[in-house]
């Protein structure tokens, strides 16, 4: 005894729930852009304060520091 199955129809659009997505996000834009301002001095207050951060150093200006010869030499 054997059961029949359809076949496949394939990918379809599917346009509903595509206008919902970009229903969603143009929401999304329109509530947050008025904060736009709010992160961009947050932002620039971040870097004002957070510019101290430490340079990592490389092997090069560590070997120069050290008191040893480069070596091959």
């Amino acid at each position: 005894m054997s059961t029949k199955v359809s076949e496949s129809t394939g990918y379809t659009e599917n346009f509903q729930m595509s206008a919902f997505g970009y229903i969603m996000a143009a929401i999304l834009v329109i509530l947050l852009l008025p904060l736009l301002p709010v992160f961009a001095v947050a932002w620039i207050i971040w870097r004002v304060f957070r510019s101290d951060e430490e340079i990592e150093e490389s092997f090069e200006s560590w070997r120069e520091g050290s008191q040893r010869p480069p070596s091959g030499t």
